[in-house]
């Protein structure tokens, strides 16, 4: 879905300032248009046809917005870092971190063709063993995330990211999201149940020697995946590195499982973020998925509840956040006030994993 003509779009893009900035970077062109791709949920995404080439540029949302948040130059410098390696991200084209062109940083990439998977499974894919494909590749593509060589790509640890107390730092930064939320959401009602989630969290930390420290995505699911046109499943673009780091490769884990859905789940706490294909027949289970990547890395993910836990407490975290931007005006997002109804649901969920009515 995308969009022109409203308020929210002359919020995000000066066309013409665009035009020039690109003109004198790119060199001139006679054909140019600018739209609001709408499906994603966090940084906004503009789709720009520059002569003959189709980009994407991403930027923040407007107003204001939690600290290292929205981090846009941050997820070109990890996809720019990534070129060349077997990690399947866009083609950089320019990052700029002048906000006289457009009112914020921002950065352009080579627009990707294929599908992602959010509401509904293509056609080609409609078939048990593509299924199971599907779940072969998502588990695939993190696994080479997780192999990176990172220091060789320019990714220092110290600089990029800091491994010790990768996990804790995790648990305080999603506290600290929800406290910046809770400035304006508690006007509207409270999440009691997310202190006593906070509180598990640090009482059942892993301890570092735990985890081995790889490149973390921060954000790997399904719907930031693109598979290609043809006929079997593979994964060709990974999207959404704005939270990309060095540090506990289980977290990328946990958050992925946090999205799968199984046939004997309960329904999602929030509809529009789940894929309701997934439980048809020939998709993996999670513990399926697990032991897949156990047997690809060599690692042991022996304390998969908390990190599960974990996952469902930094998506509550982002659900909050995204319904302070609701109430302040700040998004043009229809989901975002249905966060309202869907945190507290996710609160709920996050207490019924540690209760052992969901499990792996």
């Amino acid at each position: 879905m995308t969009d022109t003509d409203s308020e929210y779009f002359s919020r995000i893009v000066d066309e013409e300032s665009l035009r020039e900035y690109l003109t004198d970077t790119l060199g001139p062109v006679e054909t140019y248009d600018v739209s609001h791709h709408q499906e994603g949920h966090s940084n906004e995404t503009l789709f720009v046809t520059w002569g003959s080439q189709e980009l994407v540029i991403r930027r923040p949302p407007p107003g204001d917005i939690a600290e290292n948040a929205h981090d846009v130059l941050r997820e070109y410098r990890v996809i720019d870092a990534l070129q060349g390696t077997s990690v399947r991200v866009p083609t950089t084209v320019l990052a700029c971190d002048d906000h006289s062109v457009i009112g914020s940083d921002f950065y352009a990439m080579v627009r990707q063709d294929g599908n992602v998977l959010r509401n509904e499974e293509p056609t080609r894919f409609s078939r048990p063993d593509a299924r199971e494909r599907i779940g072969h590749e998502v588990i695939d593509r993190l696994v080479e995330i997780h192999e990176v060589d990172y220091e060789s790509v320019g990714l220092e640890s110290g600089d990029f990211g800091y491994p010790p107390g990768f996990t804790e730092r995790q648990v305080r930064r999603w506290s600290e999201q929800l406290a910046w939320a809770f400035e304006v959401t508690t006007d509207e009602r409270d999440v009691d149940a997310l202190y006593d989630v906070k509180e598990w969290l640090y009482e059942n930390l892993p301890d570092d020697d735990e985890h081995p420290d790889t490149l973390v995505h921060g954000d790997y699911k399904l719907d930031n995946l693109m598979f290609g046109p043809g006929d079997e499943p593979e994964i060709t673009a990974i999207f959404d590195w704005e939270m990309a780091t060095l540090g506990d490769p289980f977290t990328d884990l946990g958050w992925m499982l946090s999205y799968w859905r199984e046939e004997r789940d309960p329904d999602p706490p929030i509809h529009s973020l789940a894929q309701p294909f997934l439980t048809r027949e020939g998709y993996p289970t999670r513990r399926e998925l697990i032991d897949r990547y156990e047997r690809k890395t060599g690692f042991s993910f022996d304390n998969a509840t908390f990190y599960w836990f974990l996952a469902v407490y930094k998506l509550a975290g982002l659900g909050e956040m995204f319904f302070r931007r609701y109430l302040e005006g700040n998004s043009a997002d229809p989901m975002y006030p249905m966060m309202e109804e869907g945190v507290p649901a996710l609160a709920d969920e996050a207490l019924s994993i540690i209760d052992g009515e969901m499990t792996l």
